[in-house]
């Protein structure tokens, strides 16, 4: 079954954020803004692309949707972290309506329309679990009677970890959060043209059934103040440093070295 993903990298819409500003040329210039576009590249390589790297099930493709009005410099760094990951696509938009782009970049994408798919929705400075794709597809086996009679189905890993990088190191919190959007997939009906954007992710229970699974942490949620959720923004959970055992569950679930991090942080 084809697997797609979309994560947006500072794709200039109208619609589809809560940070939305009046006019294209606002939007633009709020998310293309030096520091706020720094931050995105750091978490971008050292949170996001790891675990993206190393999956457990390499049959998958990761759709990452940008704008053509992307600084030619960034659009070079952005082709440049992910040239090593051959399930990575960059696609360039014009700016447009939000709603009806990412439905015709993951409807274009799937392989046969006339078959199921599984798509999953990612942000650009998040992480999924190394078996996230993997575990995808069990999750489709293990409820085949449901996927088959409904047109959409969720599928909702809400155990992670919440972190922030502050002044003395990443501080982090393991959570149960139900349809936050990162470790959220969906499988869709063959013949379907729904896709995972389609509704609001924190609504999505609403329009159709969702499976949780909250065994074990699959998503590392970065706090930081260019967060596009005001959730997330002003997220008052206590958080503190990583245990030895979670610093470990971060490399072996994430592909992400902790101390690696933030030397990389700290040099830029």
């Amino acid at each position: 079954m084809q697997v797609i993903g979309l994560c947006r990298f500072s794709y200039p819409a109208t619609g589809g954020f809560r940070l939305n500003r009046d006019t294209i040329e606002e939007q633009r210039q709020f998310l293309y803004a030096p520091d706020r576009l720094e931050e995105r590249f750091r978490l971008f390589e050292a949170i996001t692309l790891p675990g993206f790297r190393t999956q457990t099930d390499e049959t998958f493709e990761l759709f990452v949707l940008t704008g053509t009005c992307l600084p030619q410099i960034h659009a070079d760094r952005l082709r440049d972290l992910t040239a090593g990951i051959k399930q990575i696509r960059i696609i360039a938009k014009k700016p447009g309506d939000h709603k009806q782009i990412v439905r015709e970049v993951l409807n274009t994408a799937r392989a046969d329309p006339h078959q199921p798919c599984l798509q999953f929705r990612h942000d650009d400075d998040d992480a999924v679990s190394v078996d996230f794709i993997e575990r995808l597809r069990a999750a489709v086996v293990e409820n085949t009677g449901l996927m088959q009679q409904s047109e959409s189905v969720g599928i909702d890993f809400n155990q992670g970890y919440i972190a922030r990088r502050e002044a003395h190191g990443i501080r982090a919190a393991r959570v149960y959060r139900s349809l936050l959007g990162v470790g959220l997939g969906m499988h869709v009906q063959a013949g379907s043209t729904r896709t995972i954007f389609d509704r609001l992710h924190n609504r999505l229970a609403r329009f159709m059934p969702v499976v949780s699974y909250p065994d074990t942490p699959m998503w590392v949620r970065m706090l930081h103040d260019f967060n596009d959720s005001d959730h997330a923004r002003k997220d008052t959970s206590e958080l503190s440093p990583f245990t030895p055992e979670q610093a470990e569950d971060l490399r072996v679930r994430f592909s992400i070295d902790p101390d690696a991090f933030e030397a990389r942080y700290a040099a830029r």
